[in-house]
């Protein structure tokens, strides 16, 4: 029978060479499904969740975005970065630090539907960013300034069936792109996620088309199980690229 609580346990039974095996188990319980028993137990095992609790980070995402950059150097002290769809943050935080925003040298916005925690040197807005009012009151409180690189590691809810899964990211994907194409400045950059199979075919022409390079990253923070991956094009060729 199923326990009333759950709870976690480390294993200490020993290994061939004497080592112990520290994996945190957990007890199925009462009203919890063996899936999500599964995904609590990957969690606590997860040794990202574990450095993003030690370093203070929002998400373990934080550092899909670290591993990208320090192989793309796409951030830059000094940029005015976008960061969409950005709850609960993590992307944001590495955006700020490496932009310099929390000492006032660069700017980062983080726009989401739902409200996110204050993080230092971001500006956040509660907003749809599809919608053309929001997209008005991104452009005001910009003053119009270009962006220097647009972000997006939105996912929609997962449906278990691997081809609508793939439309909806890609979906997310072509709209996140079409914003970048209204507020990029030339040369700028644009990083999505995408799922495996990269991204559609249409939507990778647009991306040749106005952009320099385009090529897909998948840093080695994605579970090595997840079909998840980033479109990266770099050197936008501006608005009258068509």
């Amino acid at each position: 029978m199923p326990n009333k609580t759950v709870k976690g346990t480390k294993s200490k039974t020993g290994s061939k060479n004497g080592a112990r095996d520290l994996t945190v188990r957990v007890r199925t319980a009462k009203g919890r499904t063996l899936s999500s028993t599964r995904w609590l137990q990957r969690q606590l095992n997860d040794p990202y969740v574990v450095a993003a609790k030690k370093e203070g980070y929002r998400s373990r995402a934080a550092y899909k975005l670290i591993e990208i950059d320090d192989k793309y150097r796409l951030i830059k002290p000094g940029q005015l970065i976008v960061d969409l769809g950005a709850a609960p943050g993590g992307w944001s935080q590495i955006a700020a630090r490496r932009a310099k925003a929390e000492t006032g040298e660069g700017q980062v916005l983080a726009l989401d539907l739902i409200d996110i925690t204050p993080i230092l040197g971001v500006k956040m807005l509660t907003c749809d960013f599809m919608e053309e009012e929001s997209l008005n009151q991104l452009l005001k409180l910009l003053d119009h300034r270009p962006v220097d690189l647009v972000l997006s590691d939105m996912a929609a809810p997962a449906t278990g069936h691997k081809q609508t899964d793939h439309l909806r990211i890609i979906g997310l994907c072509e709209c996140a792109y079409q914003f970048a194409a209204t507020v990029l400045v030339s040369g700028g950059t644009f990083l999505s996620k995408v799922l495996q199979g990269g991204a559609e075919k249409n939507l990778l022409n647009s991306l040749k088309r106005d952009f320099s390079k385009v090529i897909h990253a998948k840093p080695k923070a994605s579970r090595s199980d997840s079909s998840e991956q980033y479109v990266l094009a770099t050197g936008f060729r501006g608005h009258n690229s068509e």
